[in-house]
């Protein structure tokens, strides 16, 4: 009979292999999301292209290159970084309904970007200014200012409050508020600014350049290398506070530190890439499901290779040959994430029935 550390390496094994296999399907995507589109173009060239030899038709070049390349590594991206923050806010408050918005971050960013364009519509406005120092960063500028205001709010709360139940409450409750006031600036915006917010809200990819991708990626692994620091509390606070705080872990600090891991990831999709649904909740569930596991120190590449996979998917999925252009990946993140949450929870309840 097999001991106790035996069945624990052979766990671990099994955990690592399963990744590395989500790692040859994420090269797979990777591939389809540059090959795959609305413009055929042979695979030849695609190898051509990416090789930096010589192609039949230059538009292809400037395809692959400057739109399904840069969209490709923005999926990867916002994905892992959507899932490792809805992992940590799942940890944080034990509650498997919890997700990078619960925070009322992503509310925050799109509070920020409503402001703009409502300044914008007013003569003189003071936002004018930076819209033409930023140019099209006014509204990445714009995301990240209302993100990391609500970010330090919540930061203020964690300080003041000993319970994560308070602090999940008040994010709800701010959120809510902070969506009242969009909804206002919305009734008084004009058409055209509504309609360009109504579209940013609808989540996109394609919003990051090269140019972009050189603060985008780099917010995007400092959040990443933030969390992995914070494995030995996450695995603690699976426990209760209680036991956490009886192994030597300061909740208050470690509390604080998930939420800005949380805020920097969330915030960094959110004002890059508009605020993305149902990942951040789904993607969590998957991965546990996937590698059967609560050790943070699996579950967080677990995360971050199954979100970066899934957001491939969603993102191949709305630029399928066919349509024109491309669909909102909100569409499909909710068509996608919303039966794997309920799927969950029946599987869940039917196996406490059993039990």
């Amino acid at each position: 009979m097999k001991s106790a550390a035996e069945f624990y390496v052979e766990g671990k094994k099994r955990a690592w292999l399963k990744l590395s296999i989500v790692l040859v399907l994420i090269v797979i995507f990777f591939v389809l999301n540059i090959a795959w589109g609305s413009v055929f173009i042979p695979f030849s060239q695609i190898v051509k292209v990416l090789s930096g030899g010589q192609v039949e038709n230059a538009s292809w070049g400037s395809i692959i290159l400057n739109t399904r390349l840069p969209q490709a590594v923005t999926a990867i991206f916002a994905g892992a970084a959507l899932g490792l923050s809805g992992l940590m806010m799942q940890t944080l408050f034990r509650n498997p309904l919890a997700g990078p918005s619960v925070l009322g971050v992503s509310s925050g960013a799109s509070l920020g970007v409503a402001i703009m364009m409502m300044f914008i519509t007013l003569p003189g406005g003071k936002f004018i200014v930076v819209n033409q120092v930023f140019g099209s960063f006014s509204v990445i500028v714009s995301a990240f200012a209302g993100a990391f205001a609500v970010l330090i709010l919540i930061g203020f709360f964690a300080e003041r409050f000993k319970s994560s139940t308070t602090i999940l409450i008040l994010g709800i409750m701010l959120g809510y508020a902070i969506s009242a006031i969009v909804g206002i600036l919305q009734f008084y915006s004009l058409k055209e600014d509504l309609q360009a917010f109504v579209i940013w809200g609808l989540g996109s990819f394609a919003n990051v350049s090269w140019e972009r991708m050189s603060f985008f990626v780099p917010v995007i692994m400092v959040g990443i290398l933030l969390s992995v620091m914070l494995v030995k509390p996450l695995n603690a606070l699976l426990l209760g506070e209680n036991y956490a705080q009886n192994l030597g872990i300061n909740l208050k600090r470690a509390r604080v530190l998930i939420i800005v891991a949380t805020g920097i990831l969330t915030a960094a999709v959110t004002a890059y890439c508009g605020p993305i649904a149902f990942l951040g909740l789904a993607i969590p569930h998957l991965s546990r499901n996937l590698f059967k596991t609560s050790n943070h120190l699996i579950n967080i590449p677990g995360v971050i290779f199954t979100g970066a996979l899934v957001a491939l998917f969603c993102n191949l999925i709305a630029r399928l040959p066919g349509f024109d252009g491309a669909l909102p990946i909100n569409a499909i993140t909710s068509i996608i994430g919303a039966p794997v949450v309920i799927w969950i929870v029946l599987k869940r309840n039917e196996f406490r029935v059993q039990e």
